[in-house]
């Protein structure tokens, strides 16, 4: 991923979010850090455009979303994906649930 300037405001508001994850978010993201699966490299909580991306993988142009009940038929999630797949990512999301319930199989997408 080229480096772009990242606003100092956003930068510290991804950073509290790294402190402030959620269950499924750090259980994902034991799978994840240090190259653990499939040996990507993935970082958390990253500012892409004017978005912060729950997990990045930038070599594979990949997004891992974790979502809540608050993401149900969002229209600012469809609005968002479009501007990251516009930036030439891919985006996956999860539910909350499912990652607690079924790490392996996410895992395994």
């Amino acid at each position: 991923m080229a480096h772009q300037p990242v606003a100092p405001t956003k930068r510290r508001f991804a950073r509290s979010m790294r402190r402030e994850s959620t269950e499924a978010e750090d259980r994902l993201w034991h799978e994840l850090r240090g190259r653990r699966l499939d040996r990507i490299k993935f970082r958390r909580q990253v500012p892409v455009g004017r978005f912060i991306a729950d997990f990045v993988c930038a070599e594979a142009r990949l997004i891992v979303e974790i979502d809540g009940s608050q993401h149900a038929d969002s229209n600012y999630d469809r609005e968002r994906d479009a501007e990251l797949k516009a930036r030439g990512f891919r985006v996956l999301r999860f539910w909350n649930d499912d990652v607690l319930r079924d790490l392996n199989a996410v895992c395994d997408t």
